[in-house]
């Protein structure tokens, strides 16, 4: 599908590859629509294809035994997931996914994908410089769950998560509680005592940021 070139082309994961790449790229993808709140793929099931996000937001997450939501990340537009189970033999997907919003995913089938990795030196580096920057998100999220309080693990989510200076709504105290794998009353004290040390003001449903220099010293406690 030559009209998916256009976005091909814009995914941090495809920068610098070769046209011949990304034209088999989009040969093989597919483009499949979700409405919102609808489940996307279930942990466990076999890995079926490769997913990157054209428009809108999805979940990623996992259940515990006891049903409670692990979030692992929010994705929008530009990221992607399944790249790691897609290149295990008889590969399961590590993760649950649901939309947030009205969602479009690019699909490309997982043989497609591991044939144009052998057919494409460039891509199979592209996905191997991919895979690192994954290993030291995982090395920095061990960092975090071993050796920061949940203080400093919240005020660092706060950090990454903000843009313009705000949290979006779109995070709940369950959910972030769930993501720094603790519990709601846990964050729920945690953010009061931001906010009594104006640190953060809650605006409506969002969070606003108001001493960025203060939240970053608590993300190193």
């Amino acid at each position: 599908m030559t009209s998916l070139l256009p976005f091909i082309a814009q995914q941090p994961l495809f920068s610098g590859l070769s046209e011949a790449a990304m034209d088999s790229l989009a040969r093989s993808a597919l483009q499949r629509e979700y409405s919102a709140e609808q489940i996307v793929q279930v942990e466990g099931d076999p890995c079926r294809w490769v997913a990157f996000v054209q428009s809108g937001a999805a979940r990623v997450y996992r259940l515990t035994l006891s049903g409670r939501e692990q979030v692992l990340s929010n994705v929008g537009p530009g990221m992607h997931f399944n790249s790691v189970p897609a290149l295990e033999e008889n590969g399961r997907l590590r993760a649950s996914v649901r939309a947030l919003t009205p969602l479009t995913l690019l699909l490309i089938p997982v043989e497609d994908y591991r044939r144009l990795l052998q057919a494409h030196p460039d891509l199979a580096m592209a996905v191997l410089r991919d895979f690192a920057r994954r290993l030291d998100h995982l090395t920095n999220l061990v960092e975090d769950l071993s050796l920061r309080s949940v203080r400093g693990r919240l005020a660092r989510f706060l950090l990454e998560q903000a843009d313009s200076g705000e949290v979006s709504a779109q995070w709940t105290q369950d959910e972030i509680a769930a993501h720094l794998g603790t519990v709601r009353d846990v964050i729920g004290r945690a953010l009061r005592g931001f906010m009594d040390a104006g640190l953060v003001r809650r605006e409506g449903a969002k969070l606003l940021l108001l001493d960025r220099a203060r939240l970053e010293e608590e993300a190193q406690s």
